[in-house]
């Protein structure tokens, strides 16, 4: 019984910490999508102004994952969820660091 609720909590918490994404992975697969030129568009200069702008309307870590979701279906990047979570992970690093 042990062993078994000892692989349980384990593959939980495993489950958790690869559902935190990787930035490195994050970074590139912004860079692949040409996420900046978007930004670009709407904010001028390199476009991190929009992560970086006082009326910025994500807030939490939460809000920033919604947020990618919303970009990746605009732009049709073919994500899937744990892919989206690797970019949170990168913009949460870069620029927002949340908790």
């Amino acid at each position: 019984m042990h062993s078994r609720t000892f692989f349980l909590l384990t593959g939980v918490l495993l489950a958790g910490l690869a559902r935190a994404g990787d930035p490195a992975i994050g970074e590139k697969m912004v860079k692949e999508h040409a996420c900046a030129t978007c930004h670009q568009r709407l904010v001028g200069g390199d476009g991190s102004a929009l992560y970086t702008r006082s009326d910025r309307k994500v807030t939490s870590k939460a809000k920033l994952g919604a947020q990618v979701s919303f970009c990746s279906t605009q732009i049709k990047t073919g994500w899937f969820p744990e892919d989206e979570e690797h970019v949170v992970a990168w913009l949460n690093h870069r620029y927002y660091h949340f908790k």
